[in-house]
C-alpha cells in the first residue's frame, strides 16, 4: 500500500514516478481486483469544487496522483511529502516496465487515427509491449448496450491495464465505471497525444518550473482559455477553504 496525504479535500497517493510506476505494474500482474488510478491538476480541484458527483468520484478512487506541479508544491511548501507524478510520464514508464512482467494493455479514447499512431510509436520504442486492443468511443453518450460490448471486448483481450484519454472529468466518470467491472483502468488525458506524436508536450524546464498550464495555454488559448484563467483562481481558493496536509 501507498502512503497517502490529501489536497484540498481530496485524497492522493504519495509516491515517487518510479514507485508509482512499479507499484501499478506488479499489482496489476497480481491482483485480480478492479482499480481507477486517476491523475489530478489544478483543473481537476477546480471542477471537484462546485461538482458534487466528481468530487465524489476523486474521493473514491483506489488512487490519486498529482500530476499538476502547483498540488505538489504547495504540499511541499507545508508537508515536504507529495511529488510530482505525471500522468504521460507514468504512461511510458509503465509501457517500458510492464514487458518484463508481460503486461497487456488496452487503449481506450482518442479517434482512431491517434490510436493507430500511438500503437505503432508505442511498439517501436518498446519492443515486446503487448498492446492487446484499442477502442475510440463515439462523441456523445453511450448507450448500456454500446458500454457493455465495449467492456466485452476489454474482457476478451484479457487486458490488465486499461488506458483511458477521454478528457477531464469525462476519463475519470470512465474509469471509476471500469473499476467497478473489474478493470484496472488509468485516466492519462493528453498523454496518448503526447506519445503518438499528434500534439507538442511542454519542454523538460517548463513542467519543473509548474508553467506546463501556460504552455498548454499558449498553444491552445480558444479550448483553454476558462480552464485555465478562471480554473486557476478556483483552484486556489480550495487550496485555502478545504487545506493541505
Amino acid at each position: 500500500m501507498m502512503d497517502k496525504g490529501q489536497f484540498a479535500g481530496v485524497p492522493f497517493c504519495v509516491a515517487t514516478p518510479g514507485t508509482a510506476a512499479r507499484f501499478i505494474v506488479d499489482t496489476a500482474n497480481e491482483s485480480s481486483l478492479g482499480a481507477d488510478i486517476h491523475f489530478l491538476n489544478a483543473y481537476s480541484i477546480a471542477l471537484a469544487e462546485y461538482d458534487p458527483e466528481y468530487r465524489r468520484c476523486l474521493t473514491n478512487a483506489a488512487y490519486n496522483f498529482p500530476d499538476g506541479k502547483p498540488i505538489s508544491l504547495l504540499n511541499r511548501l507545508r508537508s515536504g511529502r507529495m511529488t510530482q507524478v505525471r500522468g504521460p510520464g507514468f504512461f511510458e514508464s509503465v509501457m517500458d516496465l510492464g514487458r518484463t512482467k508481460d503486461l497487456r494493455h488496452y487503449l481506450l479514447g482518442s479517434t482512431p487515427a491517434t490510436l493507430a499512431k500511438l500503437q505503432e510509436s508505442l511498439e517501436c520504442r518498446y519492443p515486446g509491449v503487448r498492446i492487446v486492443g484499442s477502442f475510440s468511443p463515439p462523441f456523445g453518450e453511450m448507450t448500456s448496450e454500446q458500454r457493455s460490448e465495449q467492456d466485452e471486448e476489454i474482457r476478451i483481450s484479457r487486458a490488465q491495464l486499461v488506458w483511458v484519454g477521454l478528457g477531464t472529468p469525462k476519463q475519470d466518470f470512465e474509469v471509476a465505471r471500469l473499476a467497478e467491472a473489474g478493470f484496472k483502468a488509468v485516466a492519462v488525458g493528453a498523454a496518448f497525444d503526447f506519445s503518438a506524436g499528434t500534439k507538442r508536450e511542454a519542454p523538460r524546464w517548463v513542467s519543473k518550473l509548474g508553467l506546463e498550464w501556460l504552455f498548454r495555454f499558449a498553444t491552445e488559448p480558444r479550448r483553454l482559455w476558462r480552464r485555465y484563467l478562471v480554473g486557476n483562481l478556483v483552484f486556489l481558493r480550495a487550496a485555502i477553504r478545504h487545506g493541505v496536509n
